[in-house]
């Protein structure tokens, strides 16, 4: 207990809530985008996967980060499109395609990935982007560490908070999101293409979750492993209704999730009494209780999951 209650120990564990929390917070900003749209978007977590394979070897092949990083998330608006497509234009049940989403991308992701480097005794791995320590800030004693010594990839995910909440609060583009989520046959009557903004809402929470997905390949772990989201794509969905769809608290919420992911792993590595399968549990646990705490608070958009089609009354 002496090497736990002491200030090292709690630097440490909240400057990893931060970096744990940016691979939730991303594709959650991007979900509230999709679900204000009135899709429920499940395959989240396949979307991440297939940003993390393919921002990875974007990253190895050319040995550019950045190339890399842009990579994941033209990955995962692509991937989304095939979500956008089942849920808008057939019209299918989407927590069905969700879930098929999922697992359609835990095979493929493993394919893509063998047929790229083979089989190999040890993995691929990749210099990730270094921390970037913010002059004056940085040097802050124990704030400093928490805050303001990040690689880039997480000072951009926070800055996207207000953008994110800009777009959708103060923008046309916005308003039209919240009107197809809300009601779409009003918004088609204004002649809002509701169809349209539904398939663009889909595609930018694609774009910020195969950004999520390349974060942890190429600014975490350094490497691909076909458990490398390990659930974070379902963490983020439950974020977004935690949140009650809004951006700021969005990112409380993902920094209460990555306090509970690097609350676990600081303990392992303290080798405290707790079997480390029920630190495991830990953020998937808070997770349960999050969503039952807040579904009965969260007030979904009434068009919710429900698709649209002109010819029905």
């Amino acid at each position: 207990m002496g090497s736990i209650l002491n200030i090292t120990f709690f630097v440490s564990l909240f400057a990893g809530m931060i970096r744990l929390a940016t691979p939730i917070l991303l594709p959650a900003l991007g979900q509230i985008y999709t679900q204000r749209a009135g899709i429920l978007n499940l395959g989240v977590e396949g979307t991440m996967l297939m940003g993390a394979i393919c921002g990875f070897i974007g990253a190895c092949v050319t040995q550019n980060l950045w190339f890399g990083f842009l990579c994941g998330i033209l990955a995962g608006m692509i991937y989304s499109l095939i979500m956008a497509w089942l849920s808008i234009t057939m019209r299918a049940n989407q927590v069905i395609a969700g879930i098929g989403m999922n697992i359609l991308a835990s095979g493929l992701a493993s394919f893509i990935y063998r047929l790229v480097f083979g089989i190999r005794a040890l993995p691929a791995k990749i210099t990730s982007f270094q921390s970037l320590k913010i002059p004056v800030l940085g040097d802050i004693p124990y704030i400093g560490t928490i805050f303001f010594q990040h690689n880039i990839l997480v000072y951009l995910t926070f800055i996207l908070v207000p953008i994110t909440w800009f777009i959708l609060e103060r923008t046309t583009y916005g308003l039209k999101i919240k009107a197809v989520g809300e009601n779409p046959r009003a918004a088609d009557s204004k002649g809002i293409d509701v169809a349209r903004i539904r398939y663009s809402a889909v595609l930018v929470g694609g774009a910020y979750a195969g950004a999520g997905g390349a974060f942890m390949t190429i600014a975490y772990l350094n490497t691909f492993t076909e458990k490398v989201i390990g659930g974070f794509g379902y963490i983020a969905v439950s974020v977004v209704i935690f949140a009650s769809f809004q951006p700021v608290r969005a990112m409380f919420g993902a920094m209460l999730f990555g306090l509970a992911s690097a609350l676990q792993l600081r303990l392992q590595a303290h080798g405290v009494g707790i079997p480390s399968q029920l630190l495991l549990m830990l953020p998937y646990l808070m997770t349960i209780i999050a969503l039952v705490i807040a579904s009965g608070k969260a007030v979904f958009p009434s068009a919710y999951t429900i698709p649209y089609s002109r010819m029905e009354r």
